[in-house]
């Protein structure tokens, strides 16, 4: 097997999710088509190797659990949160 060439890049990731997002119509569409399959595979590699994530974003958080009750829970938690500060009139 050859050696990859010193400064050679594969496919630009960002590039690759930003056409893909750019595609989508609809957040239903960004969901399935974008955000459900990459979230898959993360949890995939997670279990793979023994994993427990967390990443947290400036305005997004993804928690990997590996428990399927644990991730509705922590679903239902986050959607009754938000709701309660939309109901407060505080979506900032």
């Amino acid at each position: 097997m050859s050696k990859p060439k010193q400064g050679a890049r594969g496919p630009d990731l960002r590039q690759f999710l930003r056409e893909r997002i750019a595609a989508c119509r609809t957040v239903e569409d960004l969901n399935d088509r974008v955000i459900s399959p990459f979230v898959q595979e993360v949890e995939a590699t997670c279990r793979e190797r023994g994993y427990v994530i967390n990443i947290y974003g400036e305005q997004s958080n993804l928690a990997f659990t590996g428990d399927e009750q644990a991730a509705e829970e922590i679903y239902a938690l986050i959607e009754d949160y938000l709701d309660a500060r939309q109901a407060d009139g505080d979506d900032a």
